[in-house]
């Protein structure tokens, strides 16, 4: 029916990144339902290729995040975006982390055998932060996290099966100062009558 939002249109409305934590750990129950909610997504040909870290070891992210946010700042270097700008400044700073004080990370990796992997791991990651939105936790996909399939010792601390890849870090936490979500633009959408 057309009309008044129901409530799985509001909450995808609703759900944006979160970019401060406060401090206060997300139960383990809590994050076994999120996980639960992304299995639930689409997955060309029935593969399920993901496989899931949880990191609440905040040395182990500050560590990750001191990996990676030079190789962050190596890549965005030449780009001239305003926005790019002052993240590149927070970047700078020793002491941002890129996981912006949340206290845990789900990395949801894919098998590098399936044919769909990205398609369905990014799907998973979704169905996950809505789930989360849902309960109240906030999260944010932190594609900077990436870069720690380039350390084999990243990959081996993390139990992270040589034959799996990193697609979606996200972080998850209860949200501390809220900021405004920003309007969308209306799409371009060609229809075909």
């Amino acid at each position: 029916m057309v009309g008044e939002d129901n409530e799985i249109i509001r909450n995808i409305k609703e759900r944006r990144s979160v970019r401060d934590y406060l401090d206060r750990q997300v139960s383990e129950e809590s994050v076994k339902k999120i996980i639960d909610a992304g299995i639930y997504a689409p997955t060309g040909f029935g593969s399920e290729p993901w496989f899931f870290v949880v990191v609440q070891n905040r040395e182990m992210m500050k560590r990750m995040s001191d990996y990676c946010k030079p190789k962050l700042l190596a890549q965005l270097e030449d780009i001239p975006s305003d926005n790019v700008t002052e993240f590149k400044k927070q970047l700078a700073h020793e002491d941002f982390e890129i996981f912006y004080g949340a206290p845990i990370i789900v990395i949801v990796l894919g098998s590098n055998a399936g044919f769909t992997t990205d398609y369905d791991c990014a799907m998973c990651a979704q169905n996950m932060m809505l789930a989360a939105a849902s309960m109240g936790i906030g999260s944010c996909w932190v594609g900077t996290a990436c870069f720690i399939q380039d350390n084999v010792e990243f990959m081996s601390e993390l139990g992270i099966p040589y034959d799996y890849r990193v697609i979606a870090p996200i972080v998850f936490g209860y949200e501390g100062e809220a900021r405004e979500r920003p309007p969308r633009q209306e799409p371009r959408v060609v229809w075909i009558k």
